[in-house]
C-alpha cells in the first residue's frame, strides 16, 4: 500500500482538526475534548505540539463523535498552500 504524502507545499497542522471538533461540538477546551474522545489530556497536548501523530484509532473516535467524515478530518489536518505565510 503506498504511503500518502502531503500535497506539494502543504503543511501538517493537527491544531486545525482539533479546533474544528471543539467548535462543532461546542466544547470549552482541550480537556473537554479529551473527555469526549476518551483519551488522556496529555494525548491532546502532544498532538497539539506535534509530538504525537493522530493515529487511526483516534481518527475513528473523532469521526464517531464529530460526525465529520474521515476525508473531512484528513483535509483539516493539512494547512492548505494558500494559508502558508512565506
Amino acid at each position: 500500500m503506498p504511503i500518502r504524502r502531503l500535497p506539494e507545499g502543504a503543511e501538517y497542522d493537527p491544531n486545525r482538526v482539533l479546533d474544528a471538533i471543539i467548535a462543532k461540538l461546542r466544547l470549552k477546551n482541550d480537556a473537554a475534548l479529551s473527555r469526549v474522545l476518551e483519551v488522556a489530556p496529555p494525548v491532546i497536548s502532544k498532538i497539539r505540539h506535534n509530538t504525537l501523530p493522530i493515529g487511526a484509532t483516534l481518527l475513528l473516535r473523532m469521526h464517531e463523535e464529530s460526525e465529520f467524515s474521515i476525508g473531512e478530518l484528513r483535509a483539516l489536518m493539512v494547512k492548505p498552500v494558500e494559508e502558508l505565510a512565506f
